[in-house]
């Protein structure tokens, strides 16, 4: 997993799942919180870990941004994408299958 953080491609990758893995705790934690047995163990353990996952999307989607060559709206989309549930990976799969997930090469 270490050999994902060499490059922009696969930093972006990784923090865009870690952070939609993140989210989908924090949900079962809520879910355990108000739904079901009252515990607050899961919001107490996800939130932390979301937050610090969220701002390090935020961080490497800016970060990278110049070495993707996005426009402003896709940058933008990049990081509107970290407020809904699950938005990073659908943004991660959008951007590698219409090819703004990848650095240039040399020419």
């Amino acid at each position: 997993m270490l050999h994902l953080l060499r490059t922009p491609v696969g930093r972006f990758r990784l923090v865009a799942v870690a952070e939609a893995v993140s989210w989908a705790g924090l949900l079962a934690g809520m879910l355990l919180k108000y739904g079901g047995p009252g515990t607050e163990v899961g919001v107490q353990v996800f939130g932390p870990l979301h937050g610090a996952l969220f701002v390090a999307y935020l961080a490497v989607t800016v970060i990278s941004w110049p070495s993707f060559r996005w426009s402003t709206p896709v940058g933008a989309v990049a990081l509107l994408a970290a407020v809904p549930p699950f938005g990073t990976v659908v943004f991660e799969r959008w951007a590698t299958r219409t090819g703004r997930l990848r650095t240039p090469g040399p020419d």
